[in-house]
């Protein structure tokens, strides 16, 4: 069972991970080993833990030990469960608790992104997406939308801070993901696609582009789009049709208009 303790001191140092520190703080917490990640609400903690990640702490309103919390509990062995009520976390937290639950993890070492495309045939590529917003919705969008992987380039948000995990809904704990690095796509035998509004541009519905065996799409940044040193090397450029004169999406939107078209598979 949960060890249950009442929160009576909110300067305790167990807190730290929950109040004062960053999310950078927590990433590079216990270096050299993986560091922390918050997951908030009890569906997404039972994501995480479906995904083997361990449990470190548990933060609750007294409500969540009996209601939607329960099952999280039932699965955390002795770890402690820091409660108050909502309120007191609020000023902990310096916000309202997401479903009234927040629980610390250990994050895991990443895997090598050749590993992870072994038998991929659609893998998604971030270039520098700095929102964790959109993050989190592209790979919500990945995970639902029939992509088998995503890569993500060291200008990219965290997946794993916690405004990207509440928007995904923790499908970062459900399709696989990792740094791109050194790794060539090419050389692994994938075609590369960039979106990108470019005169060469074909539709995302083109039936070459369709019917590649293996396929990586790149997204860009939310302001500058794709470098023009990564649209020069990928072997197709494309676009969405639009109208009405409207000529980009939001990444994340275009995300998923993409991922629907590319992740049909005969």
């Amino acid at each position: 069972m949960p060890k249950l303790i009442t929160i009576t001191d909110l300067s305790a140092p167990e807190l730290d991970i929950y109040a004062r520190l960053t999310e950078p703080q927590l990433l590079h917490l216990n270096e050299p080993a993986p560091g922390v990640f918050i997951a908030e609400s009890p569906k997404v903690i039972l994501r995480a833990l479906d995904a083997g990640y361990r449990p470190i702490s548990i933060l609750a309103e007294p409500g969540q030990l009996s209601g939607e919390g329960k099952d999280v509990l039932s699965r955390c062995g002795h770890i402690p469960v820091f409660t108050a009520d909502s309120q007191v976390l609020s000023k902990l937290t310096g916000f309202h608790l997401t479903r009234g639950m927040l629980c610390a993890m250990n994050r895991r070492p990443l895997p090598d992104a050749r590993d992870l495309c072994a038998g991929a045939r659609r893998v998604v590529v971030l270039e520098n997406v700095m929102n964790p917003t959109n993050v989190g919705a592209i790979i919500r969008s990945g995970a639902a939308l029939g992509m088998d992987a995503v890569l993500l380039t060291g200008g990219c948000s965290d997946p794993l801070y916690r405004r990207a995990i509440r928007v995904s809904m923790g499908c970062v704990f459900q399709i696989p993901w990792t740094y791109l690095g050194t790794c060539s796509l090419h050389e692994m035998g994938f075609k590369t696609a960039a979106m990108a509004l470019k005169d060469r541009s074909v539709s995302i519905d083109d039936p070459k582009l369709m019917g590649e065996e293996k396929l990586a799409l790149f997204l860009g940044s939310e302001g500058d789009g794709l470098t023009d040193s990564t649209i020069n090397s990928c072997d197709y450029t494309v676009r969405i049709p639009m109208f009405h004169g409207v000529d980009s999406l939001n990444v994340a939107a275009a995300s998923a208009v993409a991922f629907w078209q590319l992740g049909r598979r005969a």
